[in-house]
């Protein structure tokens, strides 16, 4: 009877445990106007999310790129960080990466094949913005893509960049 009741109590603190881990995808998310820099680097896709009316500016010295968000928690929680002006890492001669000060919601996927003006979350904290099309084998969690990249290389460089990321 000692040995029912020690198991009975041992399942209700564990089903009490985990349902005060459970929230919504954005409750770590702080909205705001946020500056960061950041040195550090990862890689991360999410599946066919169809585009919203989510429109963001991505500016890079004196040029400017209108994005359209995906409708899906993860761009939502990233739209609620901006403004936001960090300090992007140049990577492998085709994106430029920073690690968030926290995490977004995931949906990582394989997208195969990455394009030119790719906005995406590696793991939970990473954010790249792509400015090549190549293959590839990681996951990423899919945010939005640049609406027209004409200039975007150019404009993104070599090393590393300020970019800054508005609501519209």
């Amino acid at each position: 009877m000692r040995y029912s009741f020690l198991i009975l109590m041992l399942f209700m603190s564990m089903m009490g445990l985990g349902a005060s881990s459970c929230g919504e995808p954005g409750d770590n998310i702080n909205p705001g106007n946020n500056t960061e820099n950041n040195d550090n680097s990862n890689n991360g896709g999410n599946g066919d999310e169809s585009m919203t009316s989510n429109k963001i500016s991505i500016r890079v010295n004196s040029k400017t790129f209108t994005a359209t968000l995906l409708d899906n928690n993860s761009a939502k929680a990233f739209l609620e960080i901006l403004p936001l002006t960090i300090n992007m890492i140049e990577l492998n001669g085709n994106e430029k990466y920073f690690d968030l000060p926290q995490s977004l919601p995931t949906n990582s996927s394989n997208p195969r094949t990455i394009q030119n003006g790719d906005l995406m979350l590696y793991g939970s904290r990473t954010l790249v913005l792509f400015y090549k099309t190549f293959s590839t084998s990681y996951s990423y969690t899919r945010l939005g893509r640049i609406d027209d990249t004409s200039g975007l290389a150019a404009a993104l460089g070599s090393g590393n960049v300020t970019v800054t990321f508005e609501k519209e």
